[in-house]
């Protein structure tokens, strides 16, 4: 099986900093794309930042400039660092993952639980 932990949620001011961290683990082969959502209060999920096993990352505008993704391949874990935060960022941040399971041989998309970014004076 393979599972998807994230870390480094909070509450912070407006202008604020937080870095979220997601490791994956398990019967992992290869790991793919890697990518944050968030889903705010009354909203629908969306795809905030992407980033490909090459290193390749593409951001929603509204992040661009403010968030910055990585990876650590050797440590299967990716980073969301989230300058200058508003509070239009409040949301819970999900981790996404394409992974190649050493059992199933197959690529599958896998989740996280979810952190929360609460972003308020």
């Amino acid at each position: 099986q393979v599972q998807l932990v994230e870390s480094g949620g909070g509450l912070v001011q407006p202008g604020g900093s937080l870095r979220l961290s997601c490791v994956a683990s398990g019967r992992i082969a290869r790991l793919g794309d890697m990518n944050w959502f968030r889903q705010g209060p009354g909203k629908q999920r969306e795809l905030v930042v992407s980033i490909t096993s090459d290193g390749a990352t593409s951001y929603v505008d509204s992040v661009k400039g403010r968030f910055s993704i990585s990876r650590d391949n050797a440590k299967n874990t990716v980073y969301l660092q989230m300058n200058s935060l508003k509070p239009e960022d409040t949301a819970v941040y999900y981790c996404n993952a394409a992974v190649l399971s050493s059992v199933l041989t197959t690529w599958r998309g896998f989740w996280g639980q979810g952190t929360q970014v609460t972003v308020s004076s």
